[in-house]
């Protein structure tokens, strides 16, 4: 694009050494861009809350609260890995926030120091338990 095809303002503003920048258009647009950027913060905000207190939770929620693809909660669903429970429809999934939290923490994985107690355990006794 030319000079003589640029706006008028953006001819006369350079005249004058004014900063392209400042113009209205540019502040509306970084308003408006920092608007979206604080709804977005305030929705993060706002699903962290309803997923640690609300009780019973949507597939979304769920999948968000264990920090996984809503694929991967669905296939957790259809080979019955998580407990859930299913709409009268059978058509939406909701899961109790508690039974979560016991499923997630049901898979413990010892220590080396736990497992040598175990082993030091069992040599003791002849390897009986």
């Amino acid at each position: 694009m030319g000079w003589s095809a640029s706006p008028r303002w953006m001819r006369a503003t350079a005249k004058k050494g004014v900063d392209l920048h400042t113009h209205p258009d540019s502040q509306t647009k970084k308003m408006k861009t920092m608007a979206e950027e604080l709804q977005k913060v305030a929705d993060l905000i706002t699903a962290n809350i309803i997923g640690t207190h609300k009780e019973v939770l949507t597939s979304d929620e769920a999948a968000r609260y264990l920090g996984v693809s809503k694929s991967c909660l669905y296939k957790w669903t259809m080979s019955r890995q998580i407990p859930h429970y299913k709409s009268p429809s059978g058509k939406m999934c909701y899961f109790n926030r508690q039974e979560i939290e016991a499923w997630m923490q049901s898979c413990r994985v010892a220590t080396n120091e736990e497992l040598e107690q175990q082993a030091e355990m069992m040599t003791r006794k002849g390897g009986r338990r």
